[in-house]
């Protein structure tokens, strides 16, 4: 299976993994878009997900769905920060997981665009998985 391809088409949240001050690892839910090779994503600068990748941008992801056949891309990846202020990201992110179905929250997550962050993750392995072929049998 193609990951990236994958990746590309789809749509549910991605789970970023990364390991907490506590050295306990934790796991935040975020949109994402595949921008090239890169995987990006967003959060508020008030997130925890935002403190904790400032002190170690190593991490782990994982993208799958939740209904026969299981198939989906996992890797692992170095995250780096950087500042969203005109909400560029955030407005791709808000597109393609809302569209114009949630206006309201289109137009408040938007609102506090000026604090967001985009965190891009460079790949550093990155593979499929397709459960299709083993689950036809069952």
């Amino acid at each position: 299976m193609d990951a990236l391809a994958f990746l590309k088409e789809q749509r549910s949240p991605l789970r970023l993994a990364v390991i907490d001050s506590d050295g306990f690892p934790i796991v935040c839910s975020l949109w994402y878009i595949v921008d090239g090779e890169q995987i990006l994503c967003a959060s508020h600068a008030s997130a925890k997900i935002i403190r904790v990748l400032k002190n170690n941008p190593h991490c782990a992801f994982d993208v799958s769905v939740n209904n026969s056949p299981y198939r989906g891309a996992r890797g692992k990846a170095i995250a780096t920060l950087a500042k969203d202020s005109n909400g560029v990201v955030l407005t791709k992110l808000i597109d393609r997981y809302v569209g114009d179905s949630q206006p309201s929250l289109k137009k408040w997550l938007l609102s506090r665009s000026a604090d967001e962050y985009v965190i891009k993750l460079e790949t550093k392995t990155l593979s499929g998985w397709d459960y299709g072929d083993r689950m036809q049998g069952s």
